[in-house]
């Protein structure tokens, strides 16, 4: 993913769990950049600013990794449904990355466009264990620029 200045975002409102997958992911090989936000607003305010300032030329990507249970008005599962239907911001790989583990949320993420499903475990080793293959499954991982402008 490196060579392809793809950016990973972390959307999650517990700042531990953050930290736990940005420590793991750089345990796992990737050396992308990270960014962080703290809400469902603030996810889609990164993604329009970073989408408008964005050439249609550039080869740069996004991928979005999200929390579903996020205090506030948006949470990840509107997040999710506001990125997947803007045509600027539907090809963005959205990963949900939560302690959600609902049949029901599964099906509802997926209807709705996520790509990929991955429930964090309770327990720190498990949870550990997640992300780093998390970690190895982002490595080889192909995303599509995001360089298309917001209308």
């Amino acid at each position: 993913m490196a060579a392809s200045r793809v950016t990973i975002l972390i959307v999650d409102d517990d700042t531990g769990h953050i930290a736990l997958v940005r420590r793991h992911l750089r345990r796992a090989g990737i050396d992308n950049p990270i960014d962080t936000v703290n809400s469902g607003q603030d996810a889609l305010d990164y993604v329009a600013r970073t989408c408008v300032h964005e050439q249609s030329t550039s080869d740069a990507g996004l991928l979005v990794l999200l929390d579903i249970n996020m205090p506030g008005e948006i949470d990840g599962i509107e997040v999710l449904r506001r990125l997947k239907s803007e045509a600027a911001t539907q090809l963005i790989p959205v990963v949900m990355l939560t302690t959600a583990d609902d049949p029901r949320e599964v099906d509802r993420c997926y209807a709705l466009g996520c790509n990929v499903y991955v429930t964090k475990p309770v327990d720190p080793s498990a949870f550990m264990v997640a992300i780093r293959r998390l970690g190895q499954f982002l490595s080889v991982m192909s995303v599509p620029k995001y360089g298309l402008r917001l209308t």
